[in-house]
């Protein structure tokens, strides 16, 4: 009796009357794959059950060792699946703990450092509070209520202990409590910041993605010495080229920007035009070059070269492969670019006059308000460590590898 080799079993069989049984063995097969896929339900066995009548004793036993073992694996898997869930949930919320301690670390030294630095600045507080012909009853009672007679660790822990408690002192220099001056000035820098943001962010993140897609262009090759030269100049600079050209020469725009009394959208379109437009020249560039960066590398990865290969067009590569895998590198070159925001608004906010809290701790130094300087300094801190933290976790909850390492 001639034989040939089954198409499942590597066993010699019959040629003619085992064909029916190779055939069915196949159909099994392939039934039995497909239910172990869906967790080898009930199902499988009932189709065991069901053909064993075609299929010899001995190679049906051998057939339900296989299956058997199959299912056990089956199994063990998905009695480990909610277990690697957990761990993979554990993971996560261990490294975000861990940048959140970071940043509370970082914080504290912060602190440390802000108060060390307004201590050893040169000249008395008291007397700079007082004026030139303030007698020295007068400015060592002063002294006194402003604590500056005990030592310095006394000092920064009482003051810690209040700025926990919100208390970020009295402002020297105008009479009133810190947390009064800093909100009323918080909703205007805040409004600058916003409107960047929102300038800014769709701006970039279309440049960048149209530069990776023409990788290698003219447009490419235009956009990297446009962004380029803005990276390399200077915010102060394209703020006194912007005021000498658009409110000097061209009296189109005003030079001085209050952010009060806005009316109506011209209005406001005509106040925060020169300040976000100096901030967005280089927040754009470096949020663009970034992007860029981050999408070329996805670009250069295998799936996307086996999506070329079957033929996807560039655009769907980029929109629906290359750049949900590029979000979290993305959103961190958003977050890292909106954190270089916060020195630009020292400067601005200066330039122009803009009445925000970076303008309040200007005035604040020049005025040896330490008070005032330390709780602008700590809250610019806060707002820049809480981008660079989003920043983190984004990145985090956006690689699986990071969430299973």
């Amino acid at each position: 009796m001639s034989s040939t080799s089954c198409c499942c079993w590597p066993v010699a069989k019959p040629t003619t009357p085992s064909a029916p049984k190779c055939t069915a063995t196949c159909r099994l097969w392939s039934a039995r794959t497909a239910a172990s896929a869906s967790l080898c339900s009930s199902a499988t066995s009932t189709a065991w059950t069901s053909a064993s009548r075609a299929i010899p004793a001995t190679r049906w036993a051998a057939s339900w060792a296989t299956c058997s073992a199959s299912r056990s694996g089956w199994t063990r898997k998905c009695n480990a699946e909610p277990s690697r869930r957990m761990q993979m949930n554990s993971n996560t919320l261990w490294l975000i703990v861990q940048r959140l301690g970071a940043a509370i670390v970082t914080l504290l030294i912060v602190s440390i450092v802000v108060f060390a630095i307004t201590a050893v600045l040169p000249g008395d507080a008291a007397q700079q509070a007082l004026g030139q012909f303030a007698t020295p009853e007068q400015v060592a009672a002063l002294r006194i209520k402003l604590g500056l007679d005990q030592p310095g660790v006394v000092r920064y822990l009482h003051w810690l202990m209040n700025l926990l408690g919100g208390n970020f002192g009295e402002s020297v220099s105008n009479a009133m409590p810190v947390s009064e001056l800093i909100a009323g000035r918080f909703p205007k820098t805040l409004m600058l910041a916003a409107t960047t943001a929102l300038v800014s962010v769709p701006v970039a993140l279309t440049l960048g993605i149209g530069a990776a897609m023409g990788r290698g262009g003219r447009l490419d090759g235009a956009l990297n010495f446009i962004t380029l030269s803005l990276v390399a100049v200077p915010e102060f600079l394209v703020a006194t080229l912007a005021v000498l050209i658009f409110a000097v020469n061209l009296g189109w725009l005003s030079a001085l920007s209050y952010g009060s009394d806005v009316t109506s959208p011209w209005q406001f379109m005509r106040t925060y035009a020169l300040p976000v437009m100096t901030l967005c020249c280089v927040i754009v560039a470096q949020m663009a070059r970034m992007t860029r960066a981050a999408v070329i590398d996805q670009l250069d990865s295998p799936y996307v070269e086996m999506a070329r290969l079957k033929g996807v067009s560039p655009v769907r590569i980029v929109l629906r492969h290359a750049l949900p895998n590029a979000i979290g590198p993305i959103v961190n070159a958003v977050a890292l670019s909106l954190s270089y925001l916060l020195g630009g608004v020292v400067i601005v906010e200066t330039i122009f006059n803009y009445p925000g809290i970076a303008s309040l701790m200007v005035d604040a130094v020049t005025n040896r308000d330490m008070a005032l300087v330390q709780g602008c300094t700590m809250l610019f801190c806060a707002a820049y460590l809480g981008l660079v933290l989003m920043a983190d976790l984004c990145a985090i909850l956006s690689n699986p590898r990071l969430r299973t390492q």
